[in-house]
């Protein structure tokens, strides 16, 4: 008999669409003969199953605007059709934001029993915080850029004192956002209001960090009980201010992969974002954000739940491996079941 497995997507920040296109390449990437997969939308409290395949080359608008879905059973993650209730064996988590990656989706499929992709409770909220996540790995000695936090509700720093103590340019963005929503690179002063204005339409808590000139690399892992594999490493180019929604997402970036950096930084790299993998207590694929300044490597960001439609850096680093993208989300699943 197949396992039962639930993609979710959907979330309730401005990384919606983004998620739910990433449900949509794991869709295409697992495997359907020993899986029955059905992707699973929320959106606020709304939850809703859509157990209809995926045509190949349907585009993710039209199948979630035409095809039947049928309300999840809060009670016990489940979705009853033509009378009969359908339960799930595991959870692939694909929400980028709230509540897939910050603890709160983990912690109502741990009490549900339901096993899942990516890292539990203490993780994902730790992640999910980047200045609470990056001020905690520096104490194991990874390097960060210098960085301060603001808070909605408080006093703002003079806008001077804060291009003062990071320099200009510096980074403005959301502390809990991502895909670079919110995200702006500020060169004057006159500039840092308006950026932290931005910033905050997209949570509570926004960061003001230093900028670090260098080449941005991006890297790949995940663990089983049996391997720790490290993905060959994204190096990324834009002609952008910086990797942005529109690089990231337009096709205004070159990824290459593998990236051209000398093989003992690769390495390190490599050996760190396993490292960090450990520490933080991560499951399934995470992806970490570096930044080469000379020899110095610098964190950048911890991602628990990566991208992964087919032009993902994942997907990607998995083909530059050598390796079969459905080959290891069934490892991943596999794992965790067994």
């Amino acid at each position: 008999m197949k396992r039962q497995i639930a993609i979710i997507a959907g979330g309730d920040s401005s990384e919606h669409e983004v998620s739910l296109r990433s449900a949509a390449g794991l869709y295409s990437f697992m495997d359907k003969e020993r899986y029955d997969i059905t992707i699973v939308r929320l959106q606020g409290k709304e939850w809703r199953a859509y157990p209809q395949p995926l045509p190949e080359g349907k585009g993710v608008e039209d199948y979630f605007e035409s095809s039947e879905s049928y309300s999840i059973d809060k009670n016990d993650f489940s979705f009853t059709r033509g009378g009969v209730k359908h339960t799930f064996d595991f959870a692939y988590i694909t929400i980028h934001g709230t509540p897939g990656e910050n603890g709160l989706l983990q912690g109502y499929l741990e009490m549900m029993g339901v096993p899942f992709s990516c890292c539990g409770v203490l993780a994902a909220a730790l992640t999910f915080n980047k200045y609470a996540c990056n001020h905690y790995l520096s104490y194991f000695g990874f390097h960060i850029a210098n960085s301060m936090m603001l808070r909605a509700g408080q006093k703002w720093p003079n806008a001077q004192k804060i291009a003062d103590t990071l320099g200009l340019p510096c980074f403005i963005k959301s502390n809990v956002g991502g895909s670079s929503f919110g995200c702006t690179k500020v060169k004057t002063v006159e500039d840092v209001y308006p950026a932290i204005e931005r910033a905050f339409q997209e949570g509570d808590e926004v960061i003001c960090e230093s900028y670090m000139k260098g080449t941005e690399v991006t890297c790949g892992v995940y663990k089983t009980k049996d391997k720790a594999v490290a993905f060959p490493i994204t190096e990324v180019v834009t002609q952008n201010e910086f990797f942005d929604y529109d690089a990231k997402y337009k096709g205004q970036v070159s990824e290459i992969t593998p990236a051209r950096i000398p093989d003992a930084i690769r390495d390190k790299i490599q050996a760190e974002t396993l490292r960090i993998y450990d520490i933080i207590g991560a499951n399934g694929i995470i992806r970490v954000d570096w930044i080469i300044t000379g020899e110095q490597i610098n964190l950048l960001e911890v991602n628990t739940t990566p991208g992964m439609t087919a032009t993902s850096f994942i997907p990607q680093q998995v083909r530059a491996a050598g390796l079969d993208i459905k080959d290891v989300l069934t490892d991943i699943i596999e794992d965790k079941l067994n």
